[in-house]
């Protein structure tokens, strides 16, 4: 049984027009009303308005461009996109798998024109500027640096993939959906003569991850084939794929409002947004809903909402899991700036790990494209007098840091205004450190703080508001090696060893050490002083707001479990950096939930190595217009707070989440037909140690394309408002682990309650759409935060 309260209803007065009411069968899908044309990849695009722009069309001819590694390879490939609209089919000297020649226009991070790549400036010298573009990727991918014969063919492939990108990003779910079937359509179609063939309709089934079972399809197949002619075509293709893109779950919800007459109106659509715990529920938004998703003419007009309208309803972003009201800036940002969780990256200079690997200025692009608004600088000295940037004393590759301050200056502010902290860990001598200050001063020019605001209150640190467009440097200060509290600066990460040394030997090797800081670069740190962290005992003379600690993993979970409250405290006032274990060779993360709970800001992880680690930070950050800054719950920022994350209280909110089904799950190995997911849902709590938990669903045997749970999992929490929720879909195997499908984690108090589908991402974060999970939420408090 859904959730959801059944209710009995008068009929209306007024009779529901003839014409509507015979619309209550969903129509065939958008894409299949032309009455299935020949070309069915063509028709998709045709949906999207595109098979008449002459730059589209010149992409489905394709292009030789030439595709740039390195200044020794260079070599032509043919790029053609494909029919769908959706991919791009790409050459290779040796073939590959299907899979392995293609990319999804959906996946495409930016498109950039010119030298504006680290590849193309480094290796694209003999190819003038307008000839040369690159696709950048989500995710790891590593970009495409690619020339065009011509300025024009390379103008075509840049304007082409901006309108397919944009035309995607419009989409609504049911059109993607409808795309998404077509383009699997085509390519069941072995002989391209628009009819499916028993064999065929089996292989499309197979691609979309369904294992129906032979006879079943059998039935299905020949109760379309009117023509009894064993071949689908026209009409009959279309009932086939509207009885298979069914939603049996949704309907019953829909019948359960609409009463006898099948059709809501605004009163009864009303009713069910206020069962949902819609706060916006009036007639008034009712009656908008209406005129927005139904898509039947007459039906709007009498202002009723047939099942098609109330799917498309759901599968919007009014239907989501995530608040849409979260998603841009609703946050007071006039707090300091130790109020804010701060998106935050370790080894930024990094694609790889942190021995061998690859070094580069487009680490920080990608950084910077995910919301991270602090990011890593390792300075040693270089050649020629140039600093460069790279993990010392391992084989990872070198970049200059005046690249890297360059990159800062045209990708900081793409996404977020809001500013961004360079965390320099210094290991330069004098002349190089002045270097260093002259490239920042010089390159960054008026986004460089370089003096106190002169409004700022002096005892605490300025908003993010106050500081939008400006650049922060975090660095050693001088003139002291101590400072008047007594606490010794350090603007290098701690070694374990180091940890554990003698205040004395180390007070010693610091006053040393500040003999060879340059009062440039000294001067550059205003608002992020590095200092380190001996203990939170209370100073005689109070700490500055601007002094900021930087401690690796270890020691802060040292002093989340020996401080507690006094640790949570400090972080009201001063910000903290916690950065993962110099152990940790492949650049694996930590969970960084621990130190958000208490309080730390700038919770460095490497970006470059997805895991849950990234998801969760993902899900931290998808909120208040994913700007980098995340306002923190009120019993992190009170100065006088009693919180402590090891004892949070008694439990105050119960989550109910009904994981009811799952929509168009991927295939894990698209090389092999035979190859189904049995999928499973688990939905992870990640909060204070108390709340932490972790429940899953049973695994439906073969069936990925529209699997059924109906299965209910709760939750005690005691610290919700520092809740992440994270719904994870696994393939069960049972002689070894799980594989990973998709997830999607948001924070809980953006968690909308109802009825909502979860739209899943890729372990990269790509979208995995038309991918979702179709839940029911529930949230009870017991009483509210202290």
């Amino acid at each position: 049984m859904l959730c959801g309260r059944w209710r009995s209803r008068r009929r209306r007065e007024s009779p529901v027009p003839a014409q509507v009411s015979a619309s209550v069968a969903p129509p065939p899908p958008p894409a299949l009303q032309d009455g299935g044309t020949r070309r069915p990849g063509l028709r998709a695009l045709k949906k999207m308005g595109l098979t008449e722009d002459e730059d589209v069309r010149a992409m489905l001819r394709g292009s030789r461009l030439c595709k740039i590694r390195s200044r020794t390879w260079q070599k032509e490939r043919l790029y053609r996109l494909q029919e769908d609209g959706l991919t791009v089919w790409f050459q290779r000297r040796i073939p590959h798998a299907p899979s392995q020649h293609i990319f999804f226009v959906q996946h495409i991070e930016a498109v950039r024109e010119g030298h504006q790549s680290e590849g193309l400036r480094r290796f694209g010298g003999a190819f003038a500027p307008a000839r040369c573009l690159t696709i950048a990727f989500k995710g790891r991918r590593k970009n495409l640096d690619l020339a065009a014969p011509t300025a024009e063919e390379a103008q075509r492939w840049v304007r082409g993939l901006a309108k397919l990108r944009a035309r995607l990003e419009a989409m609504s779910q049911r059109e993607r959906l409808d795309h998404w079937i077509h383009s699997y359509l085509h390519r069941a179609d072995s002989n391209q003569d628009s009819k499916m063939s028993f064999k065929e309709i089996k292989s499309l089934l197979r691609m979309v991850n369904v294992d129906m079972n032979d006879m079943y399809a059998y039935r299905l197949f020949k109760e379309c084939d009117h023509s009894n002619n064993e071949r689908l075509e026209g009409t009959e293709i279309e009932e086939f794929l509207r009885r298979l893109l069914k939603r049996p779950e949704l309907e019953e919800i829909f019948h359960r409002y609409s009463g006898e007459d099948r059709v809501l109106s605004a009163p009864e659509l009303l009713e069910f947004l206020e069962d949902q715990g819609e706060d916006s529920a009036s007639l008034a938004h009712a009656q908008q809903l209406i005129q927005t998703y139904e898509l039947n003419e007459t039906a709007k007009q009498h202002e009723l909402m047939t099942l098609d309208g109330f799917m498309m309803y759901l599968l919007s972003p009014e239907g989501d899991a995530l608040n849409p009201a979260h998603t841009c800036m609703f946050q007071d940002m006039d707090q300091p700036l130790a109020h804010y969780f701060i998106s935050s990256s370790h080894n930024t200079y990094l694609t790889d790990s942190q021995i061998g690997g690859l070094s580069s200025t487009e680490a920080y692009v990608r950084a910077f494209a995910q919301g991270c608004r602090c990011v890593e600088l390792d300075c040693w000295e270089g050649s020629g007098g140039e600093p460069v940037i790279y993990h010392g004393h391992t084989l990872t590759s070198k970049i200059l840091f005046r690249d890297v301050v360059q990159a800062v200056r045209d990708h900081a502010f793409t996404l977020s205004p809001y500013p961004v902290i360079l965390s320099l860990e210094n290991h330069c001598g004098l002349e190089q450190q002045a270097v260093m200050a002259c490239h920042l001063r010089t390159i960054l020019g008026d986004m460089l703080v370089t003096q106190a605001l002169d409004s700022q209150n002096p005892e605490e640190l300025p908003s993010p508001e106050q500081l939008k467009g400006r650049v922060l440097v975090k660095g050693k200060k001088l003139p002291a090696a101590r400072n008047e509290d007594g606490r010794i600066l350090s603007d290098r990460e701690e070694d374990e060893e180091e940890e554990e040394e003698e205040e004395r030997v180390e007070a010693a090797e610091q006053k040393r050490q500040a003999k060879q800081i340059c009062p440039e670069l000294s001067a550059l740190a205003v608002y992020c002083c590095a200092t380190r962290l001996r203990t939170l005992r209370p100073a005689p003379v109070p700490p500055q707001p601007y002094q900021v600690s930087s401690l690796s993993e270890r020691k802060a979970k040292k002093l989340i479990r020996e401080a507690g409250n006094s640790f949570v405290r400090h972080n009201t006032r001063q910000l903290t950096r916690v950065y993962p274990l110099g152990l940790r060779m492949n650049s694996a993360n930590y969970s960084p939930q621990e130190m958000w709970n208490s309080g730390c800001q700038l919770v460095a992880l490497n970006f470059q190595t997805p895991g849950y680690e990234m998801d969760l930070n993902t899900g931290r950050f998808l909120i208040n217009g994913q700007c980098g800054y995340v306002l923190k719950p009120a019993c992190l920022r009170q100065p006088d707070t009693n919180f402590d994350p090891e004892s949070p209280g008694p439990p105050r909110t119960t989550l109910t989440i009904q994981v009811l089904t799952a929509q168009q799950l991927p295939k894990l190995n698209a090389e092999k037909p035979s190859s189904i997911v049995d999928p499973l849902v688990r939905v992870e709590i990640h909060g204070v140690p108390m709340d932490c938990a972790r429940k899953e669903t049973n695994y439906v045997l073969n069936n990925g394309f529209n699997p059924h749970w109906g299965q209910t999992l709760q939750f005690q929490l005691r610290a919700p408002e520092l809740v992440l929720v994270r719904f994870v879909v696994e393939d069960y195997d049972t002689t070894s682990p799980n594989d990973f499908v998709g997830q999607f984690t948001l924070p809980l108090n953006s968690l909308k309650q109802g009825y909502r589908h979860i739209h899943l991402l890729s372990k990269d974060g790509a979208s995995l759409s038309p991918a979702t999970i179709f839940v029911h939420i529930r949230v009870q408090h017991s009483r509210g935060p202290d």
